[in-house]
């Protein structure tokens, strides 16, 4: 459900309408995805928890709203967005436990201490590198396609590493063809690698993987039961539904 808003804004519903965010009516603007990387994401009551990339807040917002206590900060280069994300934590009433810094994720360690985010500080991070989706032709407005175009994944990947302590959990969304390459970049940093593929349609090749690994862990990679968005006639799959209107959480790695 949309509403117009202020200013260039929209007032868009996500999770069955639990969530109310407001983002640009133009350039990048949140989908699937970000539910998806939050309902992957295996975050206990009490966790301290980085969303880098957070844009207007959609990921870090609905892990927020699923776990209680869990404690968020939203990590943002775009300072509109960051002030976006910030209000749209107050909004939901979860600025008590939520807040929105701009910093690019390749800003020195010392830039995210001062921010709050330590080295070895968080339990998890959850990520939505920015990529472009082969299967769409480039967006002709400029902010969209600087939204999607592919960053250093090395960078996104040693940021989370450096973040997180020894056992804390980093969660990605990707292209489904990145994979060989984030697992090049996981190296031997990450263990206990868990692949949760996402089909559009039953028979469909995977267009996205969610991914979730253990730092310093040793344990095996496992592939996880895939998830399809839709049943061939186009209606929802009721896993699906069950994650992105009623905030269902998917199992990839078990805490």
């Amino acid at each position: 459900m949309r509403a117009e808003a202020r200013d260039g804004l929209t007032d868009d519903a996500v999770l069955g309408g639990r969530l109310r965010l407001l983002q640009p009516r133009r350039g990048h603007r949140f989908g699937h995805d970000g539910i998806l990387l939050a309902a992957a994401t295996p975050a206990r009551g009490g966790d301290r928890v980085a969303d880098l990339g957070a844009g207007v807040g959609v990921a870090g917002l609905a892990l927020a709203s699923r776990v209680p206590d869990a404690r968020v900060t939203l990590v943002e280069i775009d300072r509109n967005l960051a002030a976006l994300a910030q209000e749209n934590a107050a909004r939901n009433g979860l600025a008590d436990r939520v807040d929105a810094v701009a910093l690019d994720v390749a800003a020195p360690a010392a830039d995210f201490a001062a921010a709050g985010l330590a080295a070895g500080s968080c339990d998890v991070v959850l990520m939505n590198p920015p990529f472009h989706d082969e299967a769409l032709p480039a967006s002709p407005d400029p902010l969209r396609r600087s939204a999607h175009s592919l960053a250093d994944p090395a960078q996104w990947v040693a940021a989370g590493q450096r973040l997180l302590r020894t056992g804390g959990i980093l969660t990605l969304i990707f292209r489904a063809d990145g994979l060989p390459m984030l697992l090049r970049l996981l190296g031997e940093q990450f263990g206990a690698i868990a692949i949760l593929p996402v089909h559009p349609k039953p028979g469909d090749a995977a267009i996205r993987v969610l991914l979730a690994a253990t730092k310093a862990s040793r344990s095996p990679l496992a592939i996880m039961p895939g998830l399809v968005l839709a049943e061939a006639d186009g209606t929802p799959s009721a896993g699906a539904d069950a994650v992105l209107r009623h905030g269902a959480a998917l199992a990839l790695i078990r805490r």
